[in-house]
C-alpha cells in the first residue's frame, strides 16, 4: 500500500523509479535496464527468503549492483543480504534522506 507513495517520493525528488510488486517481474526488469540502486520492499518475515533470493540473484549477477532493503526493524535484524537497509517506519523524509545517502556512497 506505501509503494505507491513511496515511488511518488522519489520521482518528485528527481529520481527515476520502475516498480513492481513481483520479484520474478523485479528480477525480469533488473536484467533488461542497469539501474544505480535496486530498492526491494521486505514485507515481514514472511518476505525474507523471497528478498533475499531476488538480492542473492542480483549480486550473483552484478556483484557491484547497489541493493537495500526496505523493511521493519525484525526483518533487518534476520537478514544480511543487501549493502542497505531503509527501515520502514514511514517518514517520507528519513526514507528519502536514506536512499540520497545510499546514492551518495
Amino acid at each position: 500500500m506505501l509503494r505507491p507513495l513511496r515511488d511518488q517520493i522519489l520521482r518528485l525528488s528527481g529520481f527515476t523509479v520502475d516498480s513492481t510488486l513481483s520479484d520474478v517481474d523485479g528480477l525480469a526488469m533488473f536484467h533488461a535496464r542497469s539501474y544505480d540502486l535496486v530498492l526491494v520492499d521486505v514485507e515481514g518475515e514472511s518476505g525474507i527468503h523471497d528478498a533475499e533470493r531476488l538480492c542473492s540473484e542480483i549480486k550473483t549477477s552484478r556483484n557491484d549492483q547497489q541493493v537495500a532493503f526496505v523493511c521493519n526493524w525484525r526483518v533487518a535484524a534476520l537478514t544480511d543480504c543487501p549493502d542497505e537497509i531503509l527501515r520502514t517506519e514511514f517518514n517520507p523524509a528519513a526514507f528519502l534522506e536514506g536512499v540520497r545517502s545510499i546514492m551518495m556512497q
